[in-house]
Protein backbone atom coordinates (compact mmCIF):
# COMPACT_ATOMS: atom_id res chain seq x y z
CA UNK A 1 0.00 0.00 0.00
CA UNK A 2 1.56 3.39 -0.76
CA UNK A 3 2.28 5.51 2.54
CA UNK A 4 1.10 8.95 0.76
CA UNK A 5 -0.62 9.81 3.67
CA UNK A 6 2.43 10.00 5.50
CA UNK A 7 3.99 12.52 2.78
CA UNK A 8 1.41 15.23 3.53
CA UNK A 9 2.79 18.53 4.89
CA UNK A 10 0.24 18.76 8.18
CA UNK A 11 -1.35 22.38 8.38
CA UNK A 12 0.35 24.99 10.80
CA UNK A 13 0.34 24.26 13.85
CA UNK A 14 -0.52 27.00 16.60
CA UNK A 15 3.35 28.45 17.76
CA UNK A 16 4.11 26.44 21.23
CA UNK A 17 6.34 28.89 22.98
CA UNK A 18 7.05 32.67 22.66
CA UNK A 19 10.38 32.18 20.57
CA UNK A 20 7.88 30.62 17.92
CA UNK A 21 4.88 32.97 18.08
CA UNK A 22 7.77 36.09 17.45
CA UNK A 23 9.34 33.56 15.07
CA UNK A 24 6.26 33.40 12.72
CA UNK A 25 5.19 37.01 13.44
CA UNK A 26 8.62 38.72 12.32
CA UNK A 27 9.19 36.29 9.23
CA UNK A 28 5.07 37.21 8.09
CA UNK A 29 6.55 41.30 8.45
CA UNK A 30 9.06 40.98 6.27
CA UNK A 31 7.96 38.72 3.82
CA UNK A 32 5.16 41.37 3.86
CA UNK A 33 7.78 44.27 3.61
CA UNK A 34 6.66 45.57 7.11
CA UNK A 35 10.37 45.34 7.46
CA UNK A 36 11.84 46.06 4.03
CA UNK A 37 14.78 44.87 2.61
CA UNK A 38 18.30 45.77 4.30
CA UNK A 39 16.48 47.38 7.22
CA UNK A 40 18.47 47.48 10.73
CA UNK A 41 16.20 44.65 13.44
CA UNK A 42 17.08 46.22 16.83
CA UNK A 43 16.39 44.12 19.08
CA UNK A 44 15.56 46.97 21.86
CA UNK A 45 13.05 48.28 19.59
CA UNK A 46 11.54 45.03 18.65
CA UNK A 47 10.87 43.39 21.72
CA UNK A 48 8.41 46.22 22.56
CA UNK A 49 7.09 45.91 19.14
CA UNK A 50 6.47 42.25 19.44
CA UNK A 51 5.59 42.41 23.53
CA UNK A 52 9.04 39.73 24.13
CA UNK A 53 11.78 39.40 25.77
CA UNK A 54 14.98 40.94 24.62
CA UNK A 55 16.43 36.93 25.10
CA UNK A 56 12.82 35.65 22.78
CA UNK A 57 13.75 38.04 19.97
CA UNK A 58 17.05 37.12 19.67
CA UNK A 59 16.15 33.37 19.05
CA UNK A 60 13.19 33.97 16.71
CA UNK A 61 16.06 36.20 14.61
CA UNK A 62 18.39 33.32 14.40
CA UNK A 63 15.63 31.31 13.71
CA UNK A 64 15.14 33.70 10.58
CA UNK A 65 18.97 33.87 9.68
CA UNK A 66 18.96 30.05 9.52
CA UNK A 67 15.38 30.77 6.87
CA UNK A 68 18.50 33.18 4.94
CA UNK A 69 15.54 36.17 5.68
CA UNK A 70 17.72 37.57 8.03
CA UNK A 71 21.70 38.41 8.12
CA UNK A 72 23.56 38.19 11.18
CA UNK A 73 26.21 40.95 11.26
CA UNK A 74 28.00 39.23 14.58
CA UNK A 75 28.16 42.38 17.06
CA UNK A 76 26.08 44.55 15.28
CA UNK A 77 23.01 42.91 15.19
CA UNK A 78 20.83 41.92 12.62
CA UNK A 79 19.33 43.25 8.96
CA UNK A 80 16.83 41.87 6.87
CA UNK A 81 18.13 40.18 3.85
CA UNK A 82 18.70 42.16 1.19
CA UNK A 83 17.08 41.39 -2.04
CA UNK A 84 18.04 41.73 -5.71
CA UNK A 85 17.23 40.31 -9.32
CA UNK A 86 20.22 38.04 -9.31
CA UNK A 87 19.12 36.05 -6.32
CA UNK A 88 15.63 35.76 -7.27
CA UNK A 89 16.79 34.10 -11.16
CA UNK A 90 18.70 31.94 -8.85
CA UNK A 91 16.20 30.87 -6.32
CA UNK A 92 13.75 30.29 -9.16
CA UNK A 93 15.45 28.11 -11.41
CA UNK A 94 16.75 26.15 -8.91
CA UNK A 95 13.29 25.69 -7.98
CA UNK A 96 12.11 24.53 -10.90
CA UNK A 97 14.50 22.00 -11.69
CA UNK A 98 13.63 20.50 -8.26
CA UNK A 99 9.95 21.48 -8.23
CA UNK A 100 9.59 19.65 -11.65
CA UNK A 101 11.40 16.96 -10.61
CA UNK A 102 9.01 16.28 -7.23
CA UNK A 103 5.82 16.62 -9.59
CA UNK A 104 6.89 13.80 -11.51
CA UNK A 105 8.14 11.50 -8.90
CA UNK A 106 4.82 12.52 -7.05
CA UNK A 107 2.56 11.50 -10.46
CA UNK A 108 4.64 8.22 -10.70
CA UNK A 109 3.95 7.31 -7.30
CA UNK A 110 0.71 9.26 -6.28
CA UNK A 111 -2.37 7.23 -5.61
CA UNK A 112 -6.18 7.97 -4.86
CA UNK A 113 -5.63 9.42 -1.21
CA UNK A 114 -3.03 11.73 -3.30
CA UNK A 115 -5.41 12.78 -5.67
CA UNK A 116 -8.37 12.95 -3.13
CA UNK A 117 -5.90 15.91 -1.11
CA UNK A 118 -4.55 17.76 -4.51
CA UNK A 119 -8.24 18.00 -5.51
CA UNK A 120 -9.60 19.62 -1.99
CA UNK A 121 -6.15 21.69 -2.19
CA UNK A 122 -6.98 22.88 -5.35
CA UNK A 123 -10.84 23.61 -4.26
CA UNK A 124 -9.77 25.66 -1.29
CA UNK A 125 -7.19 27.68 -3.82
CA UNK A 126 -10.06 28.26 -6.21
CA UNK A 127 -12.26 30.06 -3.48
CA UNK A 128 -9.30 32.09 -1.97
CA UNK A 129 -8.50 32.93 -6.10
CA UNK A 130 -11.87 34.58 -6.37
CA UNK A 131 -11.66 36.38 -3.62
CA UNK A 132 -8.19 38.00 -5.00
CA UNK A 133 -9.62 41.29 -6.61
CA UNK A 134 -10.63 42.48 -3.26
CA UNK A 135 -7.05 43.50 -2.35
CA UNK A 136 -7.56 43.43 1.33
CA UNK A 137 -4.87 41.86 3.95
CA UNK A 138 -6.88 38.93 5.06
CA UNK A 139 -7.21 37.89 1.54
CA UNK A 140 -4.12 38.51 0.55
CA UNK A 141 -2.39 36.52 3.03
CA UNK A 142 -5.43 33.39 2.64
CA UNK A 143 -4.05 33.08 -0.69
CA UNK A 144 -0.45 32.30 0.46
CA UNK A 145 -1.58 30.24 2.58
CA UNK A 146 -3.38 27.81 0.32
CA UNK A 147 -1.15 28.34 -2.99
CA UNK A 148 1.16 27.05 -0.44
CA UNK A 149 -0.56 24.64 0.03
CA UNK A 150 -1.62 23.43 -3.44
CA UNK A 151 1.86 23.42 -4.56
CA UNK A 152 2.73 21.02 -1.34
CA UNK A 153 -0.14 18.47 -2.20
CA UNK A 154 0.88 18.76 -5.79
CA UNK A 155 4.36 16.71 -5.05
CA UNK A 156 3.54 15.12 -1.70
CA UNK A 157 3.42 11.88 -3.14
CA UNK A 158 7.41 12.37 -3.94
CA UNK A 159 9.41 10.08 -1.96
CA UNK A 160 12.35 12.10 -1.57
CA UNK A 161 12.42 13.84 1.89
CA UNK A 162 15.36 16.01 0.61
CA UNK A 163 14.44 17.11 -2.38
CA UNK A 164 10.43 18.02 -0.90
CA UNK A 165 12.55 20.08 2.43
CA UNK A 166 14.38 22.00 -0.19
CA UNK A 167 11.37 23.25 -2.10
CA UNK A 168 9.92 24.47 0.76
CA UNK A 169 13.09 26.68 1.55
CA UNK A 170 13.19 27.49 -1.83
CA UNK A 171 9.46 28.91 -1.74
CA UNK A 172 9.61 30.50 1.46
CA UNK A 173 12.30 32.34 0.01
CA UNK A 174 10.52 33.38 -3.27
CA UNK A 175 7.38 34.19 -1.24
CA UNK A 176 8.78 37.94 -1.05
CA UNK A 177 9.04 38.46 -4.72
CA UNK A 178 6.23 36.45 -5.89
CA UNK A 179 3.32 38.93 -3.40
CA UNK A 180 5.22 42.15 -5.04
CA UNK A 181 4.66 40.51 -8.78
CA UNK A 182 1.39 39.52 -8.34
CA UNK A 183 -0.41 42.80 -6.29
CA UNK A 184 1.69 45.22 -8.76
CA UNK A 185 1.31 42.65 -11.74
CA UNK A 186 3.63 44.11 -14.27
CA UNK A 187 2.36 41.67 -16.64
CA UNK A 188 -1.38 40.78 -17.66
CA UNK A 189 -1.78 36.89 -15.71
CA UNK A 190 -4.57 35.13 -15.03
CA UNK A 191 -3.14 32.74 -11.81
CA UNK A 192 -5.88 30.56 -11.57
CA UNK A 193 -5.94 29.43 -15.46
CA UNK A 194 -2.37 28.84 -14.42
CA UNK A 195 -2.61 26.64 -11.39
CA UNK A 196 -6.08 24.69 -13.17
CA UNK A 197 -3.89 23.40 -15.92
CA UNK A 198 -1.30 22.25 -13.71
CA UNK A 199 -4.36 20.77 -11.98
CA UNK A 200 -5.68 19.22 -14.66
CA UNK A 201 -2.38 17.90 -16.36
CA UNK A 202 -1.73 15.96 -13.26
CA UNK A 203 -4.78 14.60 -12.36
CA UNK A 204 -4.39 13.01 -15.98
CA UNK A 205 -0.57 11.65 -14.87
CA UNK A 206 0.43 13.68 -17.88
CA UNK A 207 4.27 14.08 -16.16
CA UNK A 208 5.29 15.68 -19.29
CA UNK A 209 2.94 18.26 -19.67
CA UNK A 210 2.14 18.81 -15.83
CA UNK A 211 6.01 19.68 -15.37
CA UNK A 212 6.15 21.89 -18.38
CA UNK A 213 3.47 23.91 -17.31
CA UNK A 214 4.28 23.84 -13.82
CA UNK A 215 8.03 25.40 -14.72
CA UNK A 216 5.92 28.19 -17.10
CA UNK A 217 4.37 28.96 -14.06
CA UNK A 218 7.27 29.28 -11.71
CA UNK A 219 8.99 31.21 -14.53
CA UNK A 220 6.13 33.45 -15.20
CA UNK A 221 7.04 35.33 -11.72
CA UNK A 222 10.69 35.81 -12.58
CA UNK A 223 9.53 37.54 -15.62
CA UNK A 224 7.27 39.67 -14.05
CA UNK A 225 9.90 40.67 -11.28
CA UNK A 226 12.22 41.49 -14.46
CA UNK A 227 9.83 43.82 -15.32
CA UNK A 228 9.82 45.93 -11.99
CA UNK A 229 11.23 49.41 -12.66
CA UNK A 230 15.06 49.67 -12.78
CA UNK A 231 15.10 51.11 -9.16
CA UNK A 232 12.85 48.84 -7.85
CA UNK A 233 15.10 46.91 -5.77
CA UNK A 234 17.58 50.07 -4.43
CA UNK A 235 14.07 51.36 -3.69
CA UNK A 236 13.14 48.57 -1.69
CA UNK A 237 16.51 48.39 0.83
CA UNK A 238 17.07 50.37 3.29
CA UNK A 239 19.82 52.33 3.92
Amino acid sequence: MNDTATLQTPAPAEPKTLVEAAYNRLRRDIIEGVHPPGEKLRVEHLKDQYEVGAGTLREALLMLVTDALVVGQGQRGFRVAPISLADFEDITRTRVLLETEALRQSIARGDEAWEAALVAAFHRLSRAEQKLAEHDVSTTEEWEVRNRAFHEALIAACPSRWIRHFQHILYQQSERYRRISLFRQPIPRDIHAEHQAIFDTTLAHDATRATSILSEHILRTLDAVKRMPSDFFTAKTAR
